[in-house]
């Protein structure tokens, strides 16, 4: 059918049978997603076999046989009747959509650049990628500056110290603190040679590199 051209972007919302049976169809915009509904249009045929139905589960009887027959006949109209509301929210939706000249998407008025034919993500809008850029050289800027700063930071810290982080008595992170936030437990933190620097055990009497006997060890 040369009049069906949304082939993806919309949504059959129609109900076949049913006191609510009829028409309706959603299309959206293929770069926001933004959502246009066709108004909805009643299928009396489905309309009539819904209420019949209603009627015969209450009755029966010769209500039952009317509103098998209705419902045959509804349903044998039916894909005539979508086919025909489906021709009209066609014509409605290309008052409401685009088709980009180069992908061939369609977007809605808001995405679409009327004067070169393009939707926005072929054609995009200067002042957009400007304004976008700038944001994105902002970001990278202070990026790099953080990055620095957290450089000038990390010469503050003793890399070369040793630090329990789990707690041996109860098992708790300790993030190298010197007692466990837990349970209180000392954590076993090395201490540096007194004359060379080589850090040691808590309680070393001798160094185990220089052997320089070190303070206050008994």
């Amino acid at each position: 059918m040369s009049e069906i051209r949304f082939s993806s972007n919309y949504q059959d919302l129609s109900q076949s049978s049913g006191v609510d049976a009829g028409f309706q169809f959603e299309f959206y915009c293929e770069r926001c997603s933004d959502r246009w509904r066709t108004h909805y249009k009643p299928y009396r045929s489905g309309q009539a076999s819904g209420w019949i139905q209603k009627g015969a589960s209450i009755f029966g009887g010769l209500l039952g046989n009317a509103s098998t027959v209705v419902s045959g006949m509804a349903q044998a109209g039916w894909h005539s009747a979508r086919d025909d509301a489906f021709k009209e929210a066609i014509a409605d939706a290309k008052e409401h959509f685009n088709r980009c000249g180069n992908c061939h998407d369609y977007v809605c008025e808001p995405c679409f650049d009327g004067a070169n034919g393009l939707c926005f993500n072929c054609a995009p809008n200067v002042q957009v990628k400007i304004t976008q850029a700038r944001a994105q050289g902002e970001v990278r800027s202070a990026a790099d500056r953080a990055a620095t700063e957290g450089e000038s930071r990390g010469t503050r810290h003793d890399v070369r110290q040793d630090m329990q982080l789990v707690c041996p008595q109860c098992r708790a992170e300790t993030h190298g603190a010197k007692f466990c936030p837990e349970c209180g437990y000392k954590m076993a933190q090395q201490v540096a040679c007194t004359a060379c620097s080589t850090l040691l055990q808590p309680g070393t009497k001798f160094c185990t590199e220089c052997g320089h006997r070190q303070s206050g060890a008994a």
